[in-house]
């Protein structure tokens, strides 16, 4: 049985199985559209919240190292999906690639991993949304009760300046800094986060419709959220402090992860969830039309123009106010704020852009993780039910709503610091994964045609998965136990359903 859990799926299946596509998914993605789920994934959350966040808590305008970092490790970690995603055009990204190199129980286990990355994911984002969403309409004296837009059990306080925002130790800290006394504010305990939960049902009857119609949509929120950006690094140039600069790597508090050198890594660990876009371009490759052209154009290019954007956002901002004032629900909005009066026309410009933004990375989210179920489903690891597609609009419906209303109700109840740790540990775990994987299919099956190759094997994916190791051990104790906890979760899934169940453990046990 210890041997059976390592029986690898047949690379010469799962090319057919591309080929045949019978009754399954529609081709319709060109190497635009894969390019712009990805940028529409990977642009969102990170430039628009996490970028000021973990700059102040964790390492301020050294956050542009936290970057650096993380996009190395994603550039390496994507030169070996293009490679995967050329080789086996498959729904299902890592999962796909594990099981036809490292077995199925570590197939298994990225697929279970990948559920945490993409199902977290889109909670995660939406509760961004939310913060955007609930500022804006304040602008235009809209407003919705305080009690329905944070996570169940938040408490919130109405800060001078910045309105509602939840108590933290590192906001409490803040305003006794300036003689504020925190427990005079008015506060309020959150129900519930209805616009987060709003936006993830929206998207989520959207991805039934069709995947054309979804990446339409898509194509239209990364044309607006990137043009916003560009201007906003432009204008931002102008109103640079230098001071705020100084110090650029702040002096580490004597906590391990707060500032100095251990801050920066655990800066890149958090904010690697800023990453996650491109790989979820991989989950559509069996709706591309030319996969093995259009797959490393896709994850490349998006990789590539996100990691610019990025660091430009990052050296703006933080030189436009004092990365100590950026641990907030909208910090970009401050950015502006900090221009003065004259730029105020751009706080609405950039709150739109941010709601374009995240709106589009919880839709590629969604996206992701019910082809991850429609593939895992196929090998016969989960349920038929899983793959289970529309017969009209050619769509994993089941698997899309189940993802959304799990999706909703974490959106509703958690708070984004929880949920963005746990979606950053998935991740990274994935990545090292890919990346050993094509060291070892290199030595296994070198004859295998591969119409996009990655350089340098083994030394970038060596690289690749060390340093995606070292920013998962950069995370909170905290975070690696829920990590721990869902995947005893998923073993336990596995050894009492999928084992039994397993069409390749199947196939071979009846052939012999």
């Amino acid at each position: 049985m210890a041997k059976n859990l390592f029986i690898t799926k047949s690379l010469g299946d799962l090319l057919q199985e591309a080929k045949d596509n019978k009754a399954g998914l529609k081709k319709t993605l060109t190497s635009l559209n894969l390019t712009t789920l990805g940028i529409g994934a990977i642009i969102g959350a990170g430039i628009f919240v996490l970028t000021g966040q973990a700059a102040a808590q964790y390492a301020g305008p050294a956050i542009v190292i936290s970057f650096l970092i993380s996009g190395t490790a994603c550039a390496f970690a994507g030169l070996c999906y293009a490679e995967f995603a050329s080789m086996i055009p498959i729904s299902g990204s890592a999962y796909t690639y594990s099981y036809a190199t490292l077995g199925e129980f570590l197939a298994w286990i990225i697929g279970w991993d990948l559920i945490l990355e993409y199902l977290f994911a889109a909670s995660t984002v939406s509760v961004g949304w939310s913060g955007y969403v609930v500022s804006f309409l304040k602008d235009f004296g809209i407003f919705i009760p305080t009690t329905l837009t944070a996570a169940t059990g938040s408490v919130l306080v109405e800060v001078p300046k910045l309105g509602w925002q939840e108590l933290t130790h590192n906001l409490a800290t803040g305003l006794l800094a300036q003689g504020v006394n925190v427990d005079s504010l008015p506060h309020v305990t959150a129900i519930i986060n209805l616009p987060a939960m709003f936006i993830i049902a929206a998207l989520t009857l959207l991805l039934i419709v069709g995947i054309r119609e979804s990446a339409n949509f898509n194509n239209v929120m990364v044309i607006v959220k990137v043009a916003v950006i560009i201007l906003f690094i432009a204008i931002g140039i102008a109103f640079v402090k230098v001071a705020n600069w100084h110090p650029f790597i702040p002096k580490n508090t004597g906590e391990w992860g707060h500032f100095g050198w251990s801050g920066i890594l655990r800066g890149a660990g958090v904010i690697f969830f800023a990453y996650i876009g491109f790989d979820a371009v991989s989950t559509a490759a069996q709706e591309a039309k030319n996969p093995q052209r259009d797959m490393p154009i896709g994850i490349l290019g998006s990789l590539s123009v996100s990691t610019v954007l990025y660091i430009l956002v990052a050296i703006v901002l933080t030189g436009i106010v004092s990365y100590t004032t950026l641990n907030v629900a909208d910090p970009v909005a401050v950015g502006v704020d900090a221009m003065g009066k004259g730029m105020f026309w751009l706080r609405p410009i950039v709150k739109i852009a941010a709601i374009a933004g995240l709106s589009s990375v919880i839709l590629v989210m969604l996206m992701g993780q019910p082809r991850i179920f429609y593939s895992m489903s196929k090998d016969g690891l989960l349920p038929p039910i899983f793959s289970k597609v529309h017969p009209k609009f050619k769509t994993p419906y089941v698997s899309t709503i189940l993802t959304g209303s799990v999706a909703v109700v974490l959106a509703g109840v958690l708070p984004i610091s929880i949920l963005g740790e746990l979606v950053s540990i998935g991740t990274l775990l994935a990545f090292s994964i890919v990346c050993i994987s094509i060291v070892v299919l290199r030595k296994t099956r070198p004859d295998i045609p591969r119409p996009f190759r990655t350089p340098f094997v083994p030394v970038i994916p060596i690289l690749g998965a060390l340093i995606c190791f070292i920013q998962m051990a950069a995370l909170p104790l905290d975070t690696w136990a829920r990590l721990v906890i869902w995947m005893a979760i998923g073993f336990v899934i596995y050894f009492t359903y999928s084992i039994h169940h397993s069409k390749q453990r199947n196939s071979t046990n009846a052939s012999k």
